[in-house]
């Protein structure tokens, strides 16, 4: 493990590893679980937790699945083999209501949910944290693939080496109480390498796929789940041009998302775009590439983890995300009474609201400085 630079109180909690009990949430995937597994190897007191979310039958369709699902069979697996305490706590209620409700109501305003963000923000990060404290841990340790580095005695959250699996856009929402307290010992690692040191290691997820979807929508179907949770809320429509004609039906705007350009069930000389949705209406309104173009982004529930506060943010430029493959793009914050905005010079396409706009520190785009919700663009 040294030459993963994971030996030693590699935590930087003090003192020797030992000294410490820590948390370790197992999704039952690889990264997870090679955490717990090198936390256990250095010395640490592990205890592997792992979220029972939804019910993995029901969401498969499947009579007979199990229903934990096989990642959480895994989990398990890993800590006997490896001899550490392993435990499975029961979080269906406060998910389905923290996150698949949000996640049916989101779609059905006319907007583009990301679940993930607000599962972190509402329950391994606040309610996981809190249960890891309960337990005297010292610290709750995750596999994301995100850098927490120290600035004197302020942590702060950094890029992953692995641009290519860096998972920062889903933890704007991390709180300063919250960094204090988390780590994430993948951050400087490749994918690769994290696989080599579960192979290493003899874990039984070593070559376990990546999972690519949603988790409680894992046939990629999210109408059906939006359906399921809010029967009959989903109305049918017209599809319409920015000029105003009348380009076809659809069965819900939560089918859509803007900057869609397949699947619109309309037959047209032109290349179009979802460009916006209007719930209310119950319109999905379209129009060519270039009206997809936003230069003003008005954010709601800003989280900063910046220096200072937010309020001396006004007029920093910024490098700002608007979806998770995207690169950065420079901006300029505009903070004041009437709330949190961000300018962009050159604009950006399929500005989603719903979506996150993540800041980052401009220009070497590495440091994570917070983000916040999209409520509207211009």
């Amino acid at each position: 493990m040294a030459e993963y630079g994971l030996t030693g109180e590699f935590l930087n909690l003090g003192g020797e590893p030992s000294d410490h009990r820590v948390v370790a949430a197992m999704s039952g995937g690889v990264d997870s679980s090679v955490v717990a597994a090198v936390l256990h190897r250095a010395g640490y007191q592990v205890v592997g937790m792992t979220l029972q979310l939804y019910d993995h039958g029901e969401a498969v369709h499947r009579k007979g699945a199990c229903c934990a699902g096989q990642d959480i069979h895994d989990a398990r697996r890993v800590a006997e083999a490896m001899g550490f305490a392993h435990y499975v706590l029961d979080y269906e209620t406060r998910f389905r209501e923290a996150v698949i409700e949000d996640f049916a109501d989101t779609y059905l305003a006319g907007f583009t949910p990301i679940p993930c963000v607000r599962c972190n923000q509402s329950v391994k990060f606040a309610d996981l944290l809190a249960t890891s404290k309960q337990l005297g841990a010292d610290c709750l340790v995750t596999g994301h693939y995100i850098q927490r580095t120290m600035n004197g005695n302020r942590p702060e959250l950094r890029r992953a080496a692995d641009a290519g699996k860096d998972q920062s856009y889903f933890l704007f929402a991390t709180t300063e109480e919250q960094l204090d307290y988390l780590r994430f010992p993948l951050g400087h690692l490749s994918k690769d390498q994290t696989r080599e040191l579960a192979a290493a290691l003899g874990l039984i997820v070593a070559a376990k796929p990546d999972s690519q979807d949603i988790c409680f929508v894992p046939d990629g179907d999210y109408a059906s789940v939006v359906e399921k949770v809010r029967p009959g809320a989903s109305r049918p429509g017209e599809i319409v041009h920015l000029d105003g004609r009348v380009m076809g039906q659809h069965k819900g705007v939560l089918r859509y998302t803007v900057g869609q350009r397949r699947g619109l069930g309309i037959a047209t000389g032109e290349p179009l775009y979802v460009v916006r949705l209007d719930a209310e209406a119950a319109q999905v309104i379209v129009g060519p590439r270039e009206a997809l173009q936003v230069r003003k982004i008005t954010l709601t529930d800003v989280n900063w983890i910046g220096d200072g506060d937010l309020s001396e943010a006004d007029g920093l430029t910024v490098g700002i995300k608007v979806r998770s493959t995207r690169p950065p793009k420079p901006a300029v914050l505009e903070v004041g009474e009437d709330g949190v905005f961000v300018l962009l010079d050159a604009g950006e396409e399929g500005v989603a609201p719903g979506q996150a706009c993540v800041f980052y520190s401009h220009p070497d785009h590495d440091r994570v400085l917070g983000g916040g919700w999209i409520r509207a663009t211009g």
